[in-house]
């Protein structure tokens, strides 16, 4: 059988001889029964993720290489039901190798400079001045990050690391909540507080960058200490916290936010900090799932053909159908 060159993941087949750049996903040194050495781990690229077996191999990869792109050949095969790759040769790839990343790393669809664009307008119109302040200040502040990939969403749930957490993701996802933000607060003008949701909404994953240690690709390889020990809610509530002190914006607005942040993942064993206990907090976190859900169905339904059922997806806890 001919090689094939930089095939897809999810086109590989049984049998398939491949040569081609794929990220080091994972990379676990190990030794056999037998005293040989040999590496197993998992390669990847924007379609999807195979097992990897290296026999008789004694390095140099190792975890510390995990988010790198690697050269392998060698054949697809299956184990238990399981396609994985039998690497004959693994190597790093090197600075003047034909490295096509767009075909490795996912990236979200979106126009990240029209959506940066739309989160400055709907900053702008928040009409409380304090509100307002401490939006357009984390956004300056942290707009570089923001179009940082925390993509793809179900992967994050799952905490399959490395993910890509760049800001394509975290944008598309912020951008398309303040949109529905936007809308059900005209939807409810009684009980919602327009301008904090939409702060609310705007701060409450900015500080998600800081939970991740990121390879030379910006793919998401580990979490950090910090990502560790504190997480993205308690950090992005420090910031808040501190924005609106330096602005001198009043401390009950301040705690609101601080409330926003701290609950929007809705319920302490989905993450959240504290329960939401105020309208606009409770319906911060119901927007945060319903986008973050629509995001794993779509991403889903790219793989699948219509009129057939998923296997079972661990985020959504059972398996889904797309119809024609």
């Amino acid at each position: 059988m001919p090689v094939e060159y930089n095939k897809s993941i999810n086109a590989m087949t049984p049998g398939d001889e491949i040569e081609g750049y794929y990220i080091l996903k994972s990379a676990n040194p190990k030794v056999a029964a037998n005293g040989k050495p040999f590496l197993t781990g998992a390669l990847s690229d924007r379609t999807g993720t195979m097992e990897l077996k290296v026999w008789d191999y004694a390095g140099p990869l190792t975890a510390a290489d995990e988010g790198t792109v690697v050269k392998v050949r060698g054949t697809v095969g299956e184990y238990r039901g399981t396609a994985q790759f039998t690497a004959a040769r693994i190597r790093q790839a090197a600075q003047e190798d034909p490295v096509d990343v767009s075909a490795l790393v996912p990236t979200a669809p979106i126009d990240c400079g029209a959506a940066m664009e739309d989160l400055r307008r709907a900053a702008a119109s928040i009409t409380d001045p304090d509100y307002r302040a401490v939006a357009e200040a984390m956004l300056e502040a942290h707009g570089e990050t923001l179009p940082i990939n925390t993509k793809p969403f179900g992967s994050l749930i799952n905490q399959v690391l490395p993910v890509r957490v760049n800001t394509e993701g975290l944008l598309m996802h912020t951008a398309n909540m303040v949109k529905i933000a936007d809308f059900l607060a005209g939807m409810y003008p009684e009980t919602i507080d327009r301008s904090l949701l939409l702060t609310g909404t705007l701060l409450h994953d900015m500080a998600k960058a800081q939970e991740f240690v990121f390879s030379q690709l910006g793919l998401a390889t580990d979490y950090s200490i910090k990502g560790q020990l504190l997480g993205h809610l308690v950090m992005g509530a420090q910031d808040a916290a501190e924005t609106a002190a330096r602005l001198g914006v009043p401390e009950e607005k301040s705690v609101l936010l601080q409330h926003l942040i701290l609950s929007h993942h809705g319920e302490p064993e989905f993450g959240a900090a504290v329960r939401p206990l105020c309208a606009e907090a409770e319906l911060l976190s119901l927007i945060d799932a319903v986008d973050s859900r629509m995001e794993i169905y779509r991403e889903t339904y790219d793989t699948m053909e219509p009129d057939t059922f998923s296997p079972r997806i661990f985020a959504l806890e059972k398996k889904v159908f797309r119809h024609a």
